[in-house]
């Protein structure tokens, strides 16, 4: 595969306009409404009722981008396609060096380009190759000098050796986790905690609903849930999903491996908080994508930080105590116990990729923000995603409302020429997205201006 590094500059602000947010009924829409600026904020109180919405299959057909296309971003920014001719393109990562890491899990490898890449058109190296849908990426322990990379593949977690400003893996793999279950969501991300005593591994679900899991445990119901009530979290699912639709947590080394937190259907993209609300001195965030096929407007995908313990519905509920109709009465010992994500977006929007803003390039107000690529819909009747989001914090805080921050992929009700992924900041403070529909790297940086 032919890897392109360019130099396309293009300017795409747009106009910013006043009163551009959105709450409500009025939050929901699609791409026809996108456009840089605008903010959308949904609650648990904004929730249609199930069965009075439409359930489409509408998946959008993946085109090249037209001559001189430039997606849009607010004013004063300017945005580049720097590389292109990947296969798959997935996680991005900021080494502490500046080096940017990258999954490429269609070719099954990891590429590390040059922390200038972007203004030099340095080519990427190949750090390690011939792995089963890498995704995940942590650098470990965290801190200027870490000594390892870890990569989630679909069905193991594995450590290289690593130099900081090293170009290739320092020596073989180390399997650390052996066993991920595997089939179903495959994607595996991976996260630090902030004191170097722990791992976390995103592990989605074998299916929308668990349709292969039998109505009950081995043992009953209630055996199950007494046995789950002695440890945390609740929420666990058997079966086909055993260990499944939560994020893990385990020792560097592998071992000690527990339930963080379960009922995440999807949770396809980690990352670790500036804030102080955790013990190991930042939360972890989670973003989510929800079940399909309850209709256009049901249930919001999410971002949230991750309760230790906390259950968040799946498959039983969604967005707190809303019981998904389809397994009714199920297990109602679950009532009372689902935590609300903190930010919900448009359903079907597949969030995938999530990093928080923390340097100083960008205007001072979105230091402390992250930003979460959506990949898109299919499962809507009036597409939505295709884009990079902004969460908006306050004081640290979340919120709950979110704003478009680079729009443009979806030309038209059918055709899209993007679908972002992967997201990072860089060491000088720019924004680098990777989207899969066509292997390419965009980035977004601040020009200047007002």
């Amino acid at each position: 595969m032919r890897l392109a590094i360019i130099g396309l500059l293009a300017l795409g602000a747009v106009p910013a306009h006043a009163g551009d947010a959105r709450d409500g009924s009025a939050a929901y829409g699609g791409w026809r409404d996108d456009r840089p600026g605008l903010t959308r904020h949904i609650t648990e109180a904004d929730l249609p009722a199930p069965g009075t919405q439409t359930v489409a299959s509408n998946g959008a057909r993946v085109v090249p981008c037209p001559p001189g296309f430039s997606p849009r971003v607010p004013p004063g920014f300017a945005v580049d396609r720097v590389a292109t001719g990947f296969l798959e393109p997935r996680t991005l990562r900021t080494a502490p060096d500046g080096a940017i890491f990258l999954a490429e899990s269609g070719a099954g490898r990891i590429l590390v380009f040059p922390p200038d890449f972007a203004t030099t058109g340095g080519a990427p190296s190949v750090f390690a190759e011939g792995l089963d849908q890498p995704y995940g990426i942590a650098f470990f322990p965290p801190g200027p000098a870490p000594a390892f990379v870890y990569v989630g593949e679909s069905g193991r977690v594995l450590r290289f050796p690593y130099h900081p400003g090293a170009r290739r893996a320092a020596g073989p793999a180390e399997v650390i986790i052996a066993d991920l279950p595997q089939g179903g969501h495959w994607t595996r991300d991976l996260a630090a905690a902030p004191d170097g005593r722990h791992l976390y591994v995103a592990i989605g679900s074998a299916s929308n609903l668990g349709e292969d899991m039998p109505p009950t445990p081995p043992g009953g119901l209630a055996a199950f849930a007494a046995a789950e009530g002695e440890a945390t979290p609740w929420g666990g699912a058997w079966g086909a999903e055993t260990g499944r639709a939560q994020v893990r947590v385990f020792d560097p080394d592998g071992r000690h491996a527990h339930a963080y937190a379960t009922g995440l259907r999807n949770c396809s993209g980690l990352a670790i908080s500036p804030g102080s609300g955790a013990p190991q001195g930042g939360d972890l965030w989670c973003v989510v994508n929800e079940r399909d096929m309850l209709g256009d407007d049901l249930p919001p995908d999410y971002a949230t930080h991750l309760k230790p313990g906390g259950f968040y519905g799946w498959p039983w509920f969604y967005i707190g105590d809303h019981q998904d109709p389809r397994l009714a009465g199920r297990r109602p010992d679950l009532a009372g116990h689902v935590t609300v994500p903190d930010v919900l977006f448009q359903p079907h929007s597949a969030p995938l990729g999530v990093a928080f803003y923390l340097s100083g390039n960008f205007p001072a107000e979105y230091h402390g923000d992250a930003f979460v690529t959506l990949h898109g819909s299919w499962n809507r009747t009036l597409r939505t995603g295709y884009k990079l989001v902004r969460l908006l914090f306050h004081d640290g805080a979340p919120t709950g409302a979110y704003q478009d921050f680079l729009t443009g992929f979806a030309l038209d009700d059918d055709h899209v020429c993007g679908r972002p992924v992967g997201v990072t900041v860089t060491k000088e403070g720019a924004v680098l997205i990777s989207e899969d529909a066509n292997g390419a790297i965009w980035r977004v940086r601040w020009a200047g201006g007002g």
